[in-house]
């Protein structure tokens, strides 16, 4: 090229970071958030749609069996599906930090139904636990919103306090009063699971409002000591403890969930045997459109189907991390970092005891299990997290033109 021309051409350097135009940078920060928010959108509905489709697949022999329509789970499903996505459109168009003057009184009214839940004459018993109240057609299980209100008071404690979180003595004894309260009355019900759900997500807000390492250690240890004194403490908690250990020792008794569990997910092979072809739906997998729903999904629609969930899971918690980091404030940082917490230990943990890889502990798996409470309650902190997703946004704004 001759040197002339070469001349005229006009010189590129590389424009770094901070040289960005501040509109520019604004503008990608929106459309990223957007996706975000649009992606955490998708997931939770495929989630719940799915969700549906297997309930009413893994219910329909048992549902069929007990009260002679094989259609009575799923309807009661899709209505609790209903309610909860305007619950989720009502509370993402509703200021987060609203919760943050209402967490209190929403903490109040949960102690008042798990104290209804306790009472003789109020407490619905099934399975030998009292986890739910009867209002006409409706059953409510006051665990489940539980886990939202704990969150939401913890993450208005600690961000009310989170210059001095290296200074326990300002606020260690509120948070164990109100987790102590709670978590006592749950497992009066008795439900081990979810007390140690609460307990798992409380740990983790913890450790993202900075708590040192060394005091999460001291928490950690003192609750396991707890949690294993109350396990070996109950006869058929210890009996699940032992079975987990040696499933194969007892497969017709103490270690038949796991061991038809198992059998289920490793008959769905590739590919799966098919939609509600499933064999293990007949009455084999105890509890199967609701502790584990993921066994018979993984047999009916094989590995396939089981990564595409876990994808959907995983693409749910990315959305709810990022959420997370780019809240405007701390209360909206930790309670965004609550939500996520809680929704991803849960779904561990279910997993974990449908795969044998963890005991079981009777938790559902957020979204898909059958259960209108949990559904409700999930699908409101959905909502919640697209409200603080919502709050970050950063739009452009423009300057009025001078006359």
């Amino acid at each position: 090229m001759p040197a002339e021309s070469a001349a005229t051409l006009p010189r590129l350097r590389v424009v770094r970071p901070d040289e960005v135009p501040p509109a520019v940078a604004r503008a990608r920060a929106e459309r990223s958030q957007r996706r975000v928010l649009g992606a955490l959108a998708v997931s939770a509905s495929a989630l719940t749609l799915i969700g549906l489709v297997m309930v009413l697949s893994a219910s329909s022999v048992s549902s069929f069996a007990e009260y002679g329509s094989s259609f009575l789970f799923f309807k009661r499903q899709l209505f609790y599906a209903g309610i909860g996505a305007v619950v989720a459109i009502l509370v993402a168009r509703i200021r987060y930090h609203v919760w943050q003057k209402l967490s209190l009184l929403l903490l109040l009214v949960v102690v008042v139904l798990l104290l209804m839940v306790l009472h003789p004459s109020l407490g619905v018993v099934a399975g030998g636990a009292a986890r739910w109240l009867s209002v006409g057609p409706v059953s409510l299980q006051p665990s489940e919103a539980a886990k939202l209100a704990v969150i939401a008071v913890t993450a208005a404690l600690l961000a009310r306090h989170l210059h001095h979180v290296h200074e326990p003595i300002r606020w260690v004894m509120p948070l164990v009063l109100i987790v102590g309260a709670v978590t006592a009355l749950i497992l009066l019900q008795p439900d081990l699971g979810t007390a140690v759900v609460i307990g798992g997500s409380v740990f983790i807000l913890l450790f993202v409002a900075g708590v040192r390492l060394w005091q999460l250690g001291v928490v950690a240890v003192l609750s396991g000591l707890i949690g294993t004194a109350l396990i070996l403490g109950e006869g058929y908690r210890r009996t699940r403890l032992l079975s987990f250990f040696r499933p194969w020792a007892d497969p017709q008794n103490t270690g038949y969930q796991i061991v038809q569990s198992l059998i289920a997910l490793g008959s769905g092979q590739l590919v799966g045997v098919g939609l509600g072809a499933s064999r293990q739906k007949w009455l084999y997998v105890p509890n199967a459109h609701t502790d584990f729903i993921f066994s018979i999904l993984g047999e009916e629609l094989g590995l396939v189907g089981e990564v595409v969930v876990l994808a959907l899971f995983g693409a749910f918690l990315y959305c709810g991390i990022r959420i997370a980091l780019r809240a405007r404030d701390a209360f909206g940082r930790l309670l965004a970092a609550g939500i996520t917490g809680w929704l991803g230990l849960q779904t561990l943990i279910n997993l974990g005891a449908v795969t044998g890889v963890l005991p079981i502990t009777g938790v559902p798996l957020p979204f898909l299990s059958f259960g209108g409470s949990a559904l409700v309650v999930s699908l409101a902190a959905t909502g919640l997290l697209f409200s603080i997703g919502r709050a970050s946004l950063v739009r452009t704004k423009r300057r009025p033109k001078r006359p």
